[in-house]
């Protein structure tokens, strides 16, 4: 069979199976299954570890698969279209190094400084970028799909038209981060702080926003449908024209938030703070805002149709008693 034979056939982090299809003379399907060398991508990170001690930083389009890297300096390297997937990067320094269209599929980034990193275009499917450094970082249009960034820091990271479905978030901060048309349908991100983003035309829809910090940040044009925001902080934040239908808003914070001209059918806005909230034009049909506070909101042409205002404060300051 061509290549060695792994040492170890269950490390299935370092090597790799791979599956021939032959037809012989009869037309007859022949499948021959065989691993490759698991040692020779780990001999090619040294050589490359080697090339950048002595100055070189272009390693543009390598195979670095399943290699261990693990708290390795390569900070400012090149590695436009290079494959690392299922590596070992954990603790590793890539402060502004070109990772653009780079396979980081599963990889393990665990703790690793990617600050001022070029992630556009890459995959970042499954990997495990928990506790990461990412400030400032070009992620537009990467491909991070169940991608685990918990605790990361994404403080104003480019995100835009990036895919982060189910991604997990949490307690995540992307402060300031440009999240323009991102795709984090069924992510979770309770407990991030996510204050003056711009999320305009994201896809939030069934994500978890738990106790998350909006302050500010701006989702107009967002699909929120069913994503739940239980106690998150929305004060000043921007939602015009945002679909919000059957989301979760109870005791969420909306002071001074301008929710004009959105979508808010069968939403929970039980116990929710609206005080000088700007809710013109949109659509509460049936809503719960049981207990809610609406002392002096705008609710010119607001859609109240079969909503439950129970014991709400109302703008002029009365209690709703129906």
């Amino acid at each position: 069979m061509p290549g060695k034979q792994c040492k170890d056939s269950t490390d299935t982090t370092a090597c790799r199976v791979n599956t021939v299809v032959i037809w012989d003379d009869v037309v007859t399907p022949i499948t021959l299954t065989f691993k490759k060398n698991c040692e020779a991508n780990d001999m090619e990170a040294d050589r490359i570890l080697r090339q950048y001690a002595a100055g070189e930083r272009n390693f543009r389009e390598i195979n670095l698969v399943g290699a261990d890297l693990k708290g390795v300096n390569l900070s400012e390297a090149n590695f436009t279209r290079s494959n690392f997937q299922d590596a070992n990067l954990k603790g590793a320094n890539l402060t502004g190094a070109n990772l653009r269209e780079v396979k980081l599929a599963g990889v393990d980034l665990t703790e690793a400084n990617l600050s001022e990193a070029n992630l556009i275009g890459t995959d970042l499917s499954r990997a495990n970028l928990s506790g990461a450094n990412l400030m400032g970082a070009n992620l537009r249009g990467s491909m991070a799909r169940e991608v685990n960034m918990t605790k990361a820091n994404l403080t104003e990271a480019n995100l835009t038209e990036a895919n982060f479905t189910e991604a997990n978030l949490f307690a995540a901060n992307l402060t300031e981060a440009s999240m323009i048309r991102i795709n984090l349908m069924k992510a979770n991100l309770s407990w991030s702080t996510l204050k003056a983003v711009n999320l305009t035309n994201a896809i939030l829809s069934e994500s978890l926003l738990e106790r998350a910090n909006l302050n500010q940040a701006i989702l107009s044009g967002a699909m929120v449908s069913g994503a739940n925001l239980a106690g998150a902080d929305l004060r000043q934040v921007t939602m015009v024209g945002a679909n919000l239908t059957d989301a979760n808003l109870s005791n969420a914070n909306l002071r001074v938030a301008n929710v004009s001209w959105s979508t808010l059918a069968r939403a929970n806005l039980s116990g929710a703070n609206l005080y000088r909230a700007k809710l013109c034009w949109s659509n509460f049909s049936g809503a719960v805002l049981v207990e809610a506070v609406l002392i002096d909101a705008n609710l010119n042409r607001t859609n109240f149709r079969d909503a439950d205002l129970r014991r709400a404060i109302m703008p002029d300051g009365t209690t709703n008693d129906s």
